[in-house]
């Protein structure tokens, strides 16, 4: 993160709710470990942000801690730099998030910030080759970067020991409950030692994760962003486009496509058939376009992103489960061709533009049942989304 990102970060999150006074400003008055000190620099880090200032020293001194910000803050290197902190020969840590490709994204940090460090980490993901998994775990690793159905499969195997582990976190909480994970946290949790720490992230705070919380946490550091400043729309350009009948939505994308110069687009469906009829509508158009959704194999998704960061491709169809987790900081423009079913999941969707302050577009279909939720989101994230203009691409 350049010094300028740092300062976007800062002025998003401004405004924050805390139960923790202390504020560290630089990494080095952290008293990290050279090692760690020395990857953090490495991978581009200058200064921390807002939500780093506050929340690592607390998780490296043990306590319990709930930080809820927007997409864009430093999260994922906050718990990662404060994992590798705590970590020594006879300590754990688990890192639990909702998506294979969230894991190996965090697992990927882990990696680059933990490179002077020695430290063995793992991406235990589903689709990955059990047997050499368990190998791994039985040879002794250090951090453990899981989905949680992977993770509890490898605890009941005897792979993954649990009297090591004296820090779990949850990221990206929110998304993990929605998508029904929380009977499967619990289980772990049972089975981990009774004094582990839990740090626990989320961009929104429903009322499960509140209830998590309260399950899973002693006295916890809260780092919570105030409403106003929680979300990163203030970037983003947002329109609805009004589609009377669900049949049509094709043609009304086909028009946008004739109306505005787009370079790269995320476009978000609710099923992975619609992704598959969209996909294959857009290519007998002759666009360039990929789709990913949640039952292909993980070789397959790793093309499909690689195909899509390098612009092979203009376009990038998905579907609900893969709405967190894609790092692609360069999007500028989000299509919702079916709206979010919860409005906690329209920030993962729009976030993916306008991140560290660029600016981004989204365009929400909106059929006539979909109204209702149209205005719920207006109101949850008390922002205005307008019906895009017929000059549209003079805006944007």
């Amino acid at each position: 993160m350049s010094r300028r990102e740092s300062q976007l970060q800062d002025a998003n999150v401004s405004e924050i709710q805390s139960n923790w006074a202390q504020v560290v400003d630089s990494f080095d008055g952290m008293e990290l470990k050279p090692e760690l000190l020395r990857g953090i620099y490495a991978y581009g880090f200058e200064r921390p942000s807002t939500i780093q200032q506050r929340a690592i020293v607390p998780v490296v001194k043990g306590r319990d801690v709930i930080v809820q910000a927007h997409l864009g803050t430093g999260k994922t290197a906050t718990f990662s730099i404060s994992i590798l902190q705590r970590l020594d020969p006879e300590m754990k840590g688990l890192i639990l998030a909702p998506t294979r490709e969230l894991a190996l994204q965090i697992h990927k940090v882990v990696v680059a910030l933990g490179d002077y460090m020695n430290v063995q980490s793992l991406a235990c993901v589903g689709n990955a080759n059990v047997r050499e998994d368990m190998h791994k775990l039985k040879e002794g690793v250090q951090i453990v970067v899981s989905t949680p159905g992977r993770a509890f499969d490898m605890i009941t195997r005897g792979a993954l020991r649990t009297d090591g582990i004296k820090i779990m976190c949850l990221a990206d909480a929110d998304e993990m409950l929605s998508m029904g994970f929380k009977d499967q946290i619990y289980e772990i949790f049972q089975l981990l030692p009774r004094d582990t720490q839990v740090a626990l992230f989320s961009a929104t705070m429903p009322a499960e994760v509140i209830e998590v919380s309260k399950e899973l946490m002693r006295d916890p550091v809260e780092i919570l962003v105030k409403r106003r400043n929680e979300l990163t729309l203030e970037g983003i350009k947002q329109f609805y486009i009004a589609v009377e009948k669900e049949e049509w939505k094709l043609e009304t994308l086909f028009d946008l496509y004739e109306s505005i110069t787009i370079t790269q687009a995320i476009i978000f469906c609710n099923s992975r058939s619609k992704v598959e009829m969209l996909t294959e509508q857009m290519l007998s158009r002759e666009f360039t376009v990929s789709a990913m959704h949640g039952d292909m194999e993980q070789n397959q998704r790793d093309l499909v992103m690689k195909e899509y960061r390098t612009g092979s491709t203009r376009a990038l169809i998905t579907s609900e489960l893969l709405g967190h987790g894609i790092d692609v900081g360069h999007v500028s423009l989000v299509i919702n061709y079916d709206l979010p079913t919860n409005r906690e999941t329209y920030i993962h969707r729009i976030g993916r533009g306008g991140r560290f302050g660029r600016k981004g577009v989204a365009f929400n279909f909106v059929a006539a049942n979909d109204v209702t939720m149209l205005r719920d989101i207006e109101e949850f994230y008390s922002t205005r989304i307008d019906e895009m203009p017929l000059n549209v691409a003079d805006l944007i």
